[in-house]
């Protein structure tokens, strides 16, 4: 196999847009409103009904959504929140913004999502919620984890910024449980350039995600506090009533995002056809090479594809491999390191090897290129760069 100028770089992923999508932007850039318009609340209804929640509400980032979910489960100062290491540090940064501490149980190594064996140990006095993440797509247990909260009272908070258009036992994520939480950035499912949401069935956290994403502020008659119940205020009145945000997503994303919705069936179609082609020739490769295992009860939407490589087996570092993979034109990356091992939560006073399992899982861990716009052709070069890493010299 050889690279050279003529052929396309490989990124791990990247978002697909045509010329539907810009049509949709350039729409709104020649109306009336950029921002505070009308896409928003045609996008997030959009949403609630692809994934069959009662209320969607966007927001500027996944990460903002983040911060509105933990804000609108009443995260206080002092409050616990139990995640998974193995997820991009939004998901804990999060619960740090309200002054909240993360809570790290370890993983499945078979698909690096939570263990919901580890949760219940974990909870505490100050347990607000439990955060599984939707690693690489795949649903998390979702069943059990939802026993363990329904029976200690705390909030479930689905970090499905992988996954959305998975399923779970035949019901879409999103649907699932009380809230979700969706990420729109370039390299997943939909994109909206940056973006994010929330979705639940409760319409009283519905209405505090939109005051927190509005700096707090509310102008509905039915919830003014400086206002008599029923009365007819003055229509520029309005009240702030926590200190909220400005994690508006425009009418120019929203836009993008409608049109990006419509394509969601194909992109999925379209990654899980490459996961089929992967799976089948990684198998041959094992066990120096072995994708993440799915479950039978779950359809993941496979936003990334992370295989775990036995570096003393193939005779070479993971830092040698992903330099001599992007000489061959095939970018690489590596999702994640545990959260607890960066430096910042370090100085928190987060111990090193916290989590073992999640430990072993980043030592090995490696993400493939697939996206939708990735050709078969590519695919192919994918799989036979990785054949000869561990069959033949470089």
């Amino acid at each position: 196999m050889c690279y050279n100028e003529g052929m396309r770089f490989i990124p791990y992923g990247r978002q697909a847009i045509d010329e539907e999508d810009i049509r949709s932007v350039v729409e709104v850039l020649r109306s009336d409103r950029l921002t505070q318009g009308p896409k928003a609340a045609e996008f997030e209804e959009a949403l609630a009904a692809y994934c069959g929640a009662r209320h969607a509400v966007v927001f500027s980032s996944g990460t903002a959504a983040l911060h509105g979910a933990y804000f609108a489960a009443g995260l206080q100062p002092g409050s616990e929140v139990i995640t998974s290491p193995i997820t991009f540090a939004a998901t804990a940064n999060a619960a740090l913004y309200l002054n909240a501490r993360p809570v790290f149980a370890d993983i499945d190594p078979e698909t690096a999502n939570i263990d919901a064996a580890q949760i219940e140990s974990l909870i505490t006095t100050r347990t607000r919620a439990v955060v599984p993440v939707h690693f690489a797509g795949q649903p998390c247990d979702m069943d059990e984890i939802r026993e363990i909260a329904r029976r200690r009272g705390l909030y479930v908070i689905e970090d499905a910024c992988h996954a959305l258009g998975a399923a779970y036992k035949g019901r879409r994520v999103g649907g699932l449980s009380g809230t979700t939480v969706f990420s729109f950035h370039p390299v997943k499912h939909i994109t909206t350039g940056e973006g994010g949401a929330v979705l639940t069935d409760d319409t009283g956290f519905a209405r505090r995600l939109l005051m927190f994403r509005e700096h707090g502020i509310t102008r509905d008659p039915a919830h003014l506090l400086g206002r008599a119940p029923g009365s007819d205020p003055e229509p520029w009145y309005c009240e702030m009533q926590h200190l909220g945000h400005n994690y508006r997503l425009s009418d120019l994303q929203c836009a993008l995002g409608i049109s990006q919705l419509k394509k969601l069936d194909g992109f999925l179609k379209r990654r899980r056809e490459i996961a089929r082609t992967y799976d089948q020739a990684f198998s041959a490769l094992a066990p120096a090479i072995r994708p993440l295992a799915p479950k039978p009860d779950r359809e993941s939407a496979y936003h990334i594809y992370v295989v775990r490589i036995d570096w003393k087996a193939i005779g070479r570092t993971r830092h040698e491999v992903c330099t001599w993979l992007r000489q061959h034109g095939i970018g690489t990356q590596v999702h994640y390191i545990p959260v607890y091992r960066h430096p910042y939560y370090q100085r928190l006073g987060y111990p090193p090897g916290l989590c073992p399992r999640a430990e072993a899982y980043y030592e090995a861990a490696l993400t493939l290129p697939l996206f939708p716009a990735i050709t078969d052709e590519e695919v192919q070069r994918v799989i036979k760069a990785a054949g000869r890493l561990t069959t033949g010299p470089r």
